[in-house]
Formats: C-alpha cells, sequence, structure tokens
C-alpha cells in the first residue's frame, strides 16, 4: 500500500479536501465528495467508478486496515492522523475513523442511456430532497439489481457524504444522471423504449398485479406532493396494498418492496 503519511497538525494544508466536513458537504465541493467508514471505502476502491484522491485515516486503524489500502493506486495519498487531530480537521468526532476525498466522473444523461442493456431497469427520482432517503433509495436499487439511476434537477446530491452512507456506498457504484425537470425524464426514458411505471397511494393498479416489460422504469417522487400530474398521467400508476385507515410509506421503504416485487416478476416472466 502506499506508505502512510503522519499528520500532527489539524491546519496541515495537506488536509484541506477534510476541513470542516459537514459545512463545506452543504455548499458543494466542486466536483469532488466526501466518503465516509470502512465499507463506503472498500465500495469507493473496488467500484472504479470515481477517482480516488486521498484516505484520511486514524493512525489507530492502519495497521488493521492495510489489506484494503494495499489495493490502492501508488499515487493516491494515504493520511494518518491522531483521533484529535482528525476530529479537529473534520469538525465533528469521526468515530469510524476513515474518510477519503474522491473526484466525482459522472456520465452524461446520453452517454448513460446509450449503455444501457436491451433489457434494463432504471429508476427515476424526483423531488427527493433528503439525504437519507436518497441513500435510501440508491442501495434498494443497487440491491436489486437496478442498471441506472435518473434523478431530476430538484433531488439532492447522492454524493453528499450523508447520502453515500445510508446508501452503504451504492451511490458511488450504480451509475446515475441528472435528467432535467421531472417531465424531460419521463419523456427521454419514454423515447427511449422504457415502459413507466409511478409509484402512488392513488394507483389504478396493484403492484401484485404488474408485469414487468423487458425495459421499465420505476419513478417515485418525494414524500407528500409525490410525482407531477403530468408524469402520472404519461406513466401506469401503481399503489402498494396497506391496511385500512393508511395509505403511503416512505419513499425508500417503498422503493424496496417495489424492486423486490418487479425483479421476482421479471425473472418470473423472462423480462428482466
Amino acid at each position: 500500500m502506499p506508505t502512510a503519511i503522519p499528520i500532527d497538525d489539524p491546519d496541515d494544508p495537506r488536509l484541506f479536501a477534510y476541513r470542516q466536513v459537514r459545512e463545506r458537504d452543504l455548499v458543494g465541493r466542486s466536483g469532488g465528495f466526501i466518503a465516509e467508514g470502512v465499507v463506503v471505502l472498500e465500495k469507493l476502491i473496488r467500484g472504479g467508478r470515481h477517482r480516488l484522491d486521498s484516505v484520511l485515516v486514524a493512525d489507530k486503524r492502519t495497521q488493521a486496515l492495510a489489506p484494503l489500502l494495499d489495493g490502492l493506486p501508488a499515487d493516491v495519498a494515504v493520511y494518518s492522523a491522531g483521533q484529535a487531530v482528525m476530529d479537529a480537521v473534520a469538525g465533528f468526532h469521526i468515530h469510524r475513523g476513515v474518510l477519503a476525498a474522491g473526484v466525482r466522473d459522472e456520465p452524461g444523461l446520453d452517454a448513460l442511456l446509450a449503455g444501457l442493456p436491451q433489457q434494463a431497469l432504471v429508476v427515476g427520482l424526483a423531488g427527493i430532497a433528503n439525504h437519507d432517503n436518497m441513500g435510501g433509495l440508491f442501495r434498494n436499487a443497487a440491491a436489486f439489481g437496478a442498471d441506472a439511476v435518473l434523478i431530476d434537477e430538484t433531488c439532492c446530491d447522492p454524493l453528499y457524504r450523508k447520502a453515500i452512507r445510508v446508501s452503504v456506498g451504492a451511490a458511488l457504484t450504480l451509475p446515475f444522471a441528472r435528467a432535467g425537470s421531472a417531465e424531460a425524464m419521463a419523456e427521454r426514458l419514454a423515447a427511449e423504449g422504457f415502459d413507466l411505471m409511478a409509484l402512488s397511494p392513488r394507483g389504478a393498479t396493484e403492484l401484485d398485479e404488474v408485469d414487468a416489460a423487458p425495459r421499465t422504469a420505476v419513478l417515485f417522487g418525494a414524500e407528500g406532493p409525490g410525482l407531477p400530474a403530468s408524469v402520472m398521467a404519461r406513466a401506469r400508476s401503481v399503489r402498494i396494498a396497506m391496511a385500512g385507515g393508511f395509505d403511503s410509506l416512505n419513499v425508500a421503504t417503498t422503493s424496496g418492496i417495489v424492486l423486490h416485487r418487479i425483479v421476482a416478476n421479471g425473472r418470473r416472466g423472462g423480462a428482466l
């Protein structure tokens, strides 16, 4: 592995990318992102989608992480610092003891769609502003074999540190692209031959009755407002049956149920 560089000064300029993580996450990182935790670092190293710039590790964890860090390219800097220094740099206690600075490499919408197979499952997201939900949606999309995620212009950033962490690194490995407005996203997916399936508590069809097409795009909106009416009008609207007096689920929970059912139905029918 690259030789760990010891750091004992929180103001060391080599740690600029890690300074005051929370505040800088909120205003954006000019093409960069911060990943946190061993599992996420493993996804980042082995996923190959985004370039890893450097790693900051608590000195007490360096030896234990040696097998993972051995897989780093020689030009990736590994910094080792005491817990107090690490916390001072980040601005909060880094109890996982591992941070990594990466450079995002996102395909454009055209390139992403052109690279999809003839049989494909895509998740489309509109108005997802909560990073926990975004992370959960990516985690479920990866778990059930979605080929890509499209997000509209109002969604939060999947590569925000908390979204990456909640996704257990799936946001770093699953291809995604922004697709303009929700209406533009639906229009483009339809033009690419995708059957559009829109989730809503008022959906016309029960999930149990849905068959997956060879190219299926499942669309999820924010809790509360849901998907725009114009998007619902051009898609098959689908609902999940629930007990009386209750009509909605958390959007990430919904995605897990729906994707599992679509994939299971598709496999039985040979569509996906």
